[in-house]
């Protein structure tokens, strides 16, 4: 069994603690694999699988053997059988469902995406304060105000909340998450949120990986100097 850490990004196997490093690779090895089903290849050895990641074959195989390795000796992983395994990890052999709390932009960029529905994240409703997106619908998902969150939370087996609200009213919303019992907020809201240890946070400020980019993008033109 697993369960993971919201303060740190600890993934705890079997009381055995998982980097945020080796978390963060996970999604990729899961990506790479469904790339290769879709391909037809069943089975692959680490070295192949690292030179299509770019990520050395010692780091592939250290990484799955915090999981029990999967792997055969002269035979390398089975492609199909891995990819559920790691499914499985990630948490995606069930439905994950989701509210949207915002449908601006980028809310609605969000609920439009069909990918996500794939992978077993199921958006059942968004909400807003604005009266000419209540009542109305963004791809089938009905759009409620956000008064009718704590009640749809008590009725709905909700898994995961994704934050799109400015700053100033994502305390509020989040503090009637956390009173409905959601434990896993996804959040881009421009602020990092005070929530209780039980309740996984995975913030994403799009403005810190831009300038991210930003420097990368600095740093490689001041070595042409």
């Amino acid at each position: 069994m697993s369960a993971q850490d919201a303060g740190n990004g600890v993934l705890t196997v079997e009381n055995k603690e998982i980097s945020s490093a080796v978390i963060k690779r996970l999604p990729r090895y899961h990506r790479y694999l469904g790339d290769l089903m879709a391909q037809g290849v069943e089975r692959i050895s680490s070295q192949e699988l690292s030179v299509r990641m770019n990520v050395t074959a010692s780091q592939i195989r250290q990484d799955l053997n915090n999981f029990g390795g999967f792997g055969q000796q002269g035979y390398g992983y089975n492609v199909a059988y891995l990819y559920q395994e790691i499914s499985k990890i990630l948490g995606l052999d069930h439905e994950n469902s989701m509210v949207i709390i915002g449908c601006g932009n980028f809310g609605q960029a969000l609920a439009n995406y069909q990918n996500f529905e794939n992978r077993g994240f199921v958006t059942k409703a968004i909400f807003d304060v604005n009266p000419e997106k209540v009542g109305t619908q963004v791809r089938g998902i009905p759009v409620l105000h956000t008064d009718e969150l704590a009640d749809f939370l008590h009725k709905n087996d909700i898994k995961i909340a994704v934050l799109t609200i400015p700053k100033e009213a994502a305390v509020e919303v989040t503090k009637v998450l956390v009173d409905c019992g959601i434990k896993a907020i996804w959040n881009f809201a421009h602020l990092d949120l005070d929530v209780p240890s039980d309740v996984v946070v995975e913030n994403v400020h799009l403005s810190e990986s831009l300038m991210q980019l930003s420097y990368r993008l600095a740093e490689a033109a001041n070595k042409k100097k």
